[in-house]
């Protein structure tokens, strides 16, 4: 049991890492012992959310533009300078574009694909030999996917190619679990709620407002975050294999399909 919920000492790249969903998880990897990269495109943001993570263990940023395959490609290439294996790898970086449907352009479209679904497959491909490396049957390397409950049930905003993206991500979870489970690497995805961050504005900005449609009556907090990861991350996930987490305090339930916000 003391080893159960344990990352420590093990190896984590986090994809858009210096803010957000991203740096909630990145911080309570840090915090419970794992040597953590962090990716971003804007390099001062990675570099400065790198430095203060620093504080509680080892956070070293790799800034740079990963989205579509190329860039992952880049990605891998430049981790592999530092490391020859990879525990753990959380594909998180995001966009979205919200715009009416009689006006919603192909750049919206094709710009969240690409980094919401192109990416994270592109990724775990390029990095499917250091992962397999670092992965046995007794403890296997883990690759948690970071979907949104805009892929499980209909948020009305606007924003068609996110939810399609995110529907995406979370079926593709399913598909890539079955095929490198046979190589002791997991996969598994966690679909956030309301969080409060840059890309969610609403729930940043309006937080009480967004709570009243939550059932457990808030937004959702670092904690929850990282503790969702922490435990796909460890042990405790092992046998957690293609599934999605829904963590937002039971928000798809609540809307089931119909509305609301997220």
């Amino acid at each position: 049991m003391d080893n159960l919920f344990s990352i420590k000492g093990r190896t984590a790249l986090i994809t858009g890492g210096s803010r957000g969903i991203g740096e909630m998880i990145a911080e309570g990897f840090v915090k419970a012992g794992a040597k953590v990269y962090i990716t971003a495109r804007k390099a001062p943001d990675c570099l400065a959310t790198a430095e203060r993570l620093s504080e509680y263990g080892t956070c070293i940023a790799l800034p740079g533009d990963a989205s579509g395959a190329d860039g992952a490609k880049t990605l891998a290439a430049e981790y592999l300078k530092h490391e020859d294996g990879l525990d753990i790898l959380v594909n998180n970086a995001g966009a979205a574009w919200e715009a009416p449907f009689a006006e919603f352009p192909e750049a919206g479209w094709d710009k969240v694909m690409d980094l919401n679904v192109k990416t994270p497959f592109f990724l775990t491909q390029a990095l499917f030999e250091a992962l397999k490396s670092r992965g046995t049957a007794e403890k296997p390397s883990k690759v948690i996917n970071i979907g949104s409950i805009d892929g499980l049930s209909i948020n009305m905003i606007q924003a068609y190619s996110y939810s399609a993206s995110k529907a995406g991500i979370l079926h593709l979870t399913k598909r890539m679990a079955l095929e490198l489970a046979q190589h002791n690497i997991i996969v598994s995805a966690i679909a956030p709620g309301a969080f409060p961050s840059k890309m969610n504005r609403v729930a940043a900005d309006h937080a009480d407002l967004v709570a009243q449609h939550v059932p457990s009556g808030r937004v959702g907090e670092a904690s929850d975050m990282a503790g969702a990861a922490i435990f796909l991350a460890s042990k405790a996930g092992d046998y957690v294999v293609g599934s999605t987490l829904a963590v937002d305090g039971g928000v798809t339930h609540a809307r089931g399909g119909g509305g609301g916000i997220s």
